[in-house]
């Protein structure tokens, strides 16, 4: 894996996970979570508008770290390369694709839940995965569980993080960093509230740094 894409995921802390519908808010977007202190986004696949925002994105901010999201095809993977994307994130533990992602110079980080699948993913030389549906799957107290037997793997939690727990599974030692869609909502982003996803932007920052001052890693 990439050194310098994981060391990038954990001085962030958190990453906002970004479905974007109209490719016009790419741009705007971006400079909302700059202003709060948040240079980092992954656009999900989700929409058809997906590359040509990434691509928006990272002509005007070449040095953003840029991520694709809810990649599940090759064909995926290649339009994300093409548009500037650094890192790919899918939901699930594809071998074919964590693969094809390393050919293509993409660092990958597919989600995981269980045991098997975490120990799957170390067969493929992958260190740190994306932990899928976090708050679904249990939360904190499942995280801690199923990473019992692997100390070398760390986790980037997706799925149920907000504002209310983000702080909790940040002081998990084994969690990287956290992503997720609270920050820039989809109902936001078609209002153009971008002021109000530059607000939850800041407040997501101010709670990683208020954990790394405290030091209260778990």
């Amino acid at each position: 894996m990439n050194d310098a894409i994981i060391d990038q995921f954990g001085e962030l802390g958190v990453v906002p996970v970004i479905v974007i519908e109209d490719p016009e808010d790419a741009v705007p977007l971006a400079e909302a979570l700059m202003r709060a202190g948040l240079p980092a986004l992954e656009v999900t696949f989700r929409t058809a508008v997906a590359a040509e925002a990434l691509e928006r994105i990272k002509r005007r901010f070449p040095d953003l770290f840029l991520g694709a999201g809810t990649v599940l095809t090759a064909e995926q993977v290649r339009k994300a390369r093409d548009s500037g994307a650094s890192f790919v994130i899918s939901p699930g533990l594809d071998a074919r694709l964590v693969e094809f992602c390393l050919e293509q110079g993409l660092t990958p980080f597919p989600g995981v839940c269980s045991p098997s699948e975490i120990q799957a993913a170390l067969g493929l030389g992958l260190n740190v995965l994306k932990f899928f549906p976090s708050e679904a799957m249990g939360g904190l107290e499942y995280l801690r569980a199923v990473s019992g037997p692997f100390p070398m793997v760390r986790f980037i939690p997706t799925g149920g993080i907000n504002t209310r727990n983000l702080a909790d599974y940040l002081s998990f030692d084994r969690v990287l960093a956290c992503a997720g869609t609270w920050i820039a909502r989809r109902q936001w982003l078609s209002q153009k509230r971008f002021d109000l996803i530059e607000k939850e932007a800041a407040e997501a920052v101010r709670i990683v740094g208020t954990v790394r001052q405290g030091g209260n890693r778990a």
